[in-house]
């Protein structure tokens, strides 16, 4: 099978849309959250989407399914919350490295089926989402004592090395370091990587999404997206990107700054618009797709998709309308004569 860089040269690849949206279509119960294996734990779990991939496969398989229906190449495991620090939430950090496991073979299980219902023989990829975590590195969550941390280096370490653990044993293709607001906590994502990489032998791209918060253009740990950029490059990224917080329209000026300045593949998938008052998203599919087609003729990207409040409709119409254009180009660095 093709490698994903080797169809990064020839397409645009268009990764999956939001999980949690569609999760939340299924208007799951705590039953159906605990499962049987979990009918008696000792704390609610409902809300803990990651371990529906455990509880409810079908359900998970069945939402990466649609998504590849929809066109997607790429789709993400459903763990952007499975490490040890995340699920301290619901007392379940003993099962960081299972749920792991079990979502990225809900997506290889996904892939095999769609490819074997369909006869499609389009190359599809498997990421493991690797979130932000719930505590962070940069900030002091104490606002009367700043240089106080909820947790250190070596821990952010420790649970990434986990769950990286258990996305390659369940058989992703690549790693997705995402969401990011405290570059901080990607850097130890990254450093986690690099190590599981060198004592078990073997190396799986990295692609690295970073979170813009607000107007300001600035990570929420205070960062400029160049800032960002050139705190992450040295792990030599597949791809640089950015993802969530805000829609297309908000994005467009850092996605444009983010292909100038980007030796690797751009990637990009935005909010489906900016939350209303009860928190839900408006934006038409047409509407983002409208979005990111006029950035892909731009030149701006490599891999576009959704990520809040995008569904497989908005990653349909995102598919369609880029299909036909041709990906940004890699630049061609400057080498030294010496």
């Amino acid at each position: 099978m093709p490698t994903i860089n080797q169809e990064l040269e020839k397409r645009i690849l268009v990764i999956d849309g939001a999980m949690g949206t569609m999760i939340q279509r299924h208007k799951l119960e705590e039953a159906d959250y605990r499962g049987e294996r979990f009918a008696s734990w000792h704390s609610d779990v409902k809300g803990n989407n990651d371990l529906l991939s455990i509880t409810q496969p079908e359900i998970i398989i069945g939402i990466h399914l649609q998504y590849l229906e929809a066109g997607a190449d790429i789709i993400e495991t459903n763990t952007f919350s499975a490490t040890t620090i995340a699920m301290a939430d619901y007392e379940m950090q003993s099962l960081a490295y299972e749920l792991n496991v079990a979502s990225a073979k809900c997506a290889r299980q996904a892939i095999e089926r769609y490819q074997l219902t369909t006869n499609n023989t389009v190359p599809k990829f498997v990421a493991g989402a690797i979130g932000p975590l719930n505590k962070t590195l940069s900030l002091s969550p104490d606002v009367n004592n700043p240089g106080y941390r909820a947790v250190t280096f070596d821990e952010v370490v420790a649970a990434y090395y986990e769950q990286i653990t258990g996305l390659v044993d369940g058989g992703v293709d690549v790693l997705l370091i995402e969401t990011i607001f405290d570059t901080l906590n990607a850097k130890a994502a990254i450093f986690a990587a690099k190590k599981y990489f060198r004592e078990k032998g073997i190396e799986l791209p990295i692609m690295i999404s970073g979170t813009i918060t607000d107007a300001s253009g600035r990570t929420l740990s205070g960062q400029t997206l160049e800032a960002f950029y050139v705190s992450v490059a040295h792990a030599n990224p597949l791809s640089v990107g950015l993802n969530c917080a805000l829609g297309a329209s908000e994005m467009r000026s850092h996605i444009e700054e983010l292909s100038q300045i980007a030796s690797c593949y751009v990637s990009a998938y935005p909010n489906a618009g900016l939350p209303n008052a009860m928190g839900e998203y408006d934006e038409a599919p047409h509407q983002t797709a409208h979005f990111l087609e006029d950035w892909a003729k731009e030149g701006f990207v490599n891999i576009v998709g959704g990520c809040c409040g995008t569904t497989p409709d908005h990653i349909q119409h995102i598919a369609q309308n880029v299909k036909n254009i041709e990906p940004r180009k890699l630049p061609i660095l400057a080498t030294s004569l010496a």
